[in-house]
């Protein structure tokens, strides 16, 4: 790779902390001289995540400075592509934008002899149909507003998916969403899961109760898993924190749950003890995009209970990495149940499970990023007569 290659990153936005904001990190370990550009920035929304970002170049939009911005960046996303399209980036070879819950970062405007490359963790959930974190259906006015904006927002992300280079799906998954959307043609290169070295793997027949990790957010299930478990009496631990939070933490003491722990934030060094000691991990959203909290289950020697749908499908291998359940409409507390029992009487290997989660390693994803830049710019540059 060409040493003065010009580099820029764009990233949607960043005040919270998920796979997404983890495939920039390598994308920013990679190319630790690129600055990122985003349409808003609140590290302080992250937490103790927000730390890892504080030495980067960060150069957000004219909207960080607009009252109440917090506030208002998800009805504000209807002005997104003007936020990024206000970004001058006529002085970089590559540009690499990152895309995830909106379609802004890839909606940046680029010169012909700049590679563009996007890649998409997802076409906007809220665009077509998938669930979203935010309902707003759940009122006749903000249903009615929501669609006419909606329908134009559509148009406009088919728009801005054709501006990149080069699309990456983040699974087999996205790439079939963005062939259908977009009608384009996408490369897979799986997000990295990077892996705190030196953890105990769980030893098989140790675990002593079920996890459950990630943002406590409608359509995440979390309150499925809740509810089977509690059916079952089983012991649970509930790690992550959202939106969601208050309504699970009621849902676990009105229905006096005993045997359920809701954990909240967990540090990325106890994290790693809790995989491993647990006796399966389980994940209850049924459209999921591609899912990373199967694979960190799965490194530390600790099986999967999923459902048969989603990227799900692409990293749970059904009985031998962890069991599958239910199927797009059908994951609900009863179907959980019936896997629960199911999964007790089953046994793994852990030495297939962190074979499988290897293909999902940091190191591969860097390599695979690396040869497809490498090879389409010099394609490029041929294509442009540099």
């Amino acid at each position: 790779m060409d040493k003065n290659l010009k580099v820029a990153l764009v990233h949607d936005f960043l005040r919270e902390h998920g796979g997404a904001e983890r495939v920039l990190e390598v994308l920013h370990e990679i190319f630790p001289d690129a600055p990122v550009y985003t349409a808003y920035v609140n590290l302080d929304k992250m937490g103790e995540n927000g730390k890892r970002f504080i030495s980067w170049d960060i150069r957000p939009s004219w909207f960080q400075k607009f009252p109440f911005a917090n506030k208002l960046l998800s009805p504000f996303r209807i002005f997104g592509p003007m936020m990024f399209e206000s970004f001058d980036l006529s002085e970089y070879d590559l540009v690499i934008s990152s895309s995830s819950a909106t379609h802004l970062a890839k909606s940046v405007i680029t010169k012909p002899e700049t590679l563009h490359i996007s890649y998409i963790h997802t076409p906007p959930r809220f665009l077509y149909g998938y669930t979203t974190s935010f309902n707003y259906k759940k009122r006749w006015w903000t249903r009615i507003g929501g669609e006419m904006i909606n329908h134009v927002m559509r148009i406009y992300d088919f728009e801005v998916s054709q501006r990149p280079d080069i699309l990456i799906a983040n699974s087999r998954n996205v790439q079939e969403r963005i062939k259908k959307f977009y009608r384009r043609d996408s490369v897979v290169i799986y997000p990295p899961v990077g892996i705190k070295k030196g953890t105990e793997y769980r030893v098989q027949g140790t675990g002593k109760y079920y996890l459950s990790v990630g943002r406590l957010v409608r359509g995440k299930g979390i309150d499925v898993v809740v509810e089977a478990c509690g059916k079952l009496g089983l012991s649970l631990k509930v790690v992550g924190t959202g939106p969601e939070y208050e309504n699970i933490k009621y849902q676990i003491s009105n229905i006096k749950y005993q045997n359920i722990e809701l954990l909240g934030q967990v540090s990325d060094d106890d994290l790693p003890k809790l995989y491993a000691g647990a006796k399966a991990t389980i994940v209850a959203s049924e459209d999921e995009d591609f899912g990373i909290v199967p694979i960190e289950s799965q490194a530390y020697g600790t099986p999967v209970i999923a459902p048969a749908s989603g990227g799900f499908l692409e990293t749970v291998e059904d009985r031998k990495t962890g069991l599958l359940y239910g199927g797009p409409g059908m994951v609900t507390a009863e179907s959980l149940v019936e896997a629960l029992q199911k999964f007790d009487g089953m046994s793994f290997e852990s030495e297939d499970l962190r074979k499988n989660a290897e293909k999902f390693s940091k190191d591969r994803f860097k390599k695979e990023i690396l040869t497809l830049i490498g090879q389409n710019l010099k394609w490029y540059n041929t294509a442009k007569g540099r």
